[in-house]
């Protein structure tokens, strides 16, 4: 279908720059490089093509994009919608642009269901750079999309391929000098060694088998978290499991979080049990404890040429540790225990970063209290680990929410510890699945490998929009965990199931999930 006000506009775009580039002082030449009504403000309501912007679909449906009432900032935003299925692009052209780096941000929600919905940053010079809208359908989440701008020129694209009644809401959109991404593109992979030993096998999506570490680390992961126990009764995530693994793990290239729980088994929200050997000592003989473990273990790292690159002191420490000593009943204390940790992580090499890590990811008030109160009790750190599982902490606007506020108001790097979903909802082994109903899952995420790479996309990209660069990037959580027979959740157990071999980044024909591509997100 021909329109004529689109090529219209297309035609005197680059005319008017040209003018302003040869009638006026640099500085107005400029103006042609400002992005136009980027809060929809000036049009007020209606199906109209928004001042500064065009729209385009094939299919004649430009009328499903239009401005509408309830803006993020203004009273106006974007909304994309249509009551059949429909593709459509609203976009502006930028022309005068400086060559550089620049950074686009945007308010979003949207109600999923679409084959695709982004915001893209093309014909730039270079790659084009997408970021998916997050499924939001109440809050507004902030999202970035970076690009170096090389041939003076940008266009930036809002795209829907959209099922009837899909929607999104864009708005307040800012483009300017700037860079995002995220250094951390990493894995929990403490459960390796012990399916290897029970028989445990990889392979690459074609099928080949392979070593898991290499699988991952083709598949973009550039860091590997292995948790600590002082004796656990498997043998297995002791400090002698550690240090081979991370051989490993340094050779594939990989940086290196180790993760102290300070017990013999699992250490969470409901659980920090001292370890055996501990029990008894006094609060002044723990934090002793804490320091020569701590020591013990990253000195010995060091020696054979694998020193940690950060290191968390404590697991899931919502609660505190090393209970009751070391409980949030008694903060002082705490934070002489994290202190004492923090110490021995300094002393065995001081650029190791260190991190408290808390579960409840989009906890804002819970967060707020404990960092708070870590502050005022002297605690020292070096960067904040939250769990973030959709399942069970709060929505994506209430993860970016508490994700923001954590690294402005304390004024550290941020990332996320933990997180997971599930490819699907059977079991693969005996023991029932620890997600396993549609009704658990966070809506717009399927419980296929789609929705699993498209849940890690999102996670990231909000740590990604983590103002000043705050927001370091995502560990997937277990990405190893394959239902092994004795390569269960129990280390007193051999017989005990999995229960999360459903959200494993490789299948239960053991090769590697199509999932692993949120390992390159930006």
């Amino acid at each position: 279908m021909f329109h004529p006000r689109r090529t219209l506009r297309v035609l005197l775009l680059p005319l008017a720059a040209g003018l302003a580039l040869t009638a006026l002082p640099a500085q107005t030449a400029s103006a042609a490089s400002t992005l136009t009504n980027g809060g929809f403000e000036s049009d007020g309501t209606g199906t109209a093509t928004p001042a500064g912007w065009s729209t385009y679909s094939a299919a004649g449906q430009n009328s499903a994009s239009f401005t509408e009432a309830g803006g993020h900032g203004g009273s106006y935003r974007l909304t994309h919608y249509a009551s059949s299925a429909y593709k459509v692009e609203t976009y502006q052209y930028l022309s005068g642009l400086t060559n550089g780096n620049y950074k686009l941000t945007a308010w979003v929600r949207s109600g999923g269901g679409q084959n695709s919905a982004y915001i893209a940053l093309k014909n730039c010079g270079g790659t084009e750079q997408r970021t998916d809208l997050p499924v939001s359908a109440s809050g507004w989440i902030r999202i970035v999309v970076p690009v170096n701008v090389t041939s003076n020129q940008c266009t930036i694209s809002i795209n829907s391929d959209a099922n009837a009644g899909n929607w999104i809401n864009v708005d307040d959109l800012t483009f300017a000098s700037g860079t995002s991404g995220t250094s951390i593109h990493g894995a929990d992979i403490s459960s390796l060694a012990k399916s290897e030993a029970k028989g445990g096998v990889y392979k690459t999506s074609s099928g080949t088998t392979g070593d898991a570490v290499t699988i991952l680390k083709n598949a973009g992961m550039n860091y590997a978290r292995l948790k600590v126990w002082v004796n656990p009764a498997d043998g297995y995530n002791n400090k002698t499991r550690v240090l081979a693994m991370a051989k490993r793990i340094k050779a594939a290239g990989m940086k290196l979080l180790v993760d102290f729980h300070y017990s013999d088994t699992w250490a969470d929200p409901g659980a920090q049990s001292k370890p055996s050997a501990w029990a008894g000592h006094s609060y002044s003989q723990l934090k002793t404890d804490v320091y020569n473990h701590t020591y013990d273990v990253l000195n010995a790292l060091k020696a054979q040429g694998t020193t940690a690159d950060m290191v968390q002191v404590g697991n899931e420490i919502n609660g505190g540790m090393l209970w009751n000593e070391g409980s949030t009943s008694n903060w002082s204390q705490l934070a002489g225990l994290l202190n004492s940790g923090y110490d021995a992580v300094k002393a065995v090499n001081s650029s190791t970063t260190v991190a408290l890590h808390l579960a409840k990811g989009g906890d804002l008030s819970g967060t707020r209290w404990w960092f708070d109160s870590a502050v005022s009790n002297g605690v020292k750190f070096d960067a904040i680990g939250l769990s973030y599982y959709g399942y069970w902490h709060g929505s994506l606007y209430d993860f970016q929410t508490t994700l923001d506020d954590a690294a402005s108001r304390y004024g550290k790097p941020v990332f996320v510890a933990e997180t997971a979903y599930p490819f699907r909802l059977d079991s693969e082994d005996s023991h029932e699945e620890i997600i396993n109903t549609t009704g658990e899952l966070v809506s717009g995420y399927p419980a296929n490998t789609a929705g699993q790479r498209r849940w890690m996309n999102d996670v990231a990209s909000i740590v990604e929009a983590v103002p000043n660069g705050r927001g370091l990037g995502v560990f997937y959580w277990e990405a190893t965990w394959t239902a092994v027979s004795g390569n269960g959740w129990d280390p007193t157990d051999a017989s005990s199931g999995n229960g999360w071999e459903n959200q494993a980044l490789f299948g239960y024909d053991d090769k590697a999930l199509s999932s692993m591509a949120w390992f390159s997100h930006r």
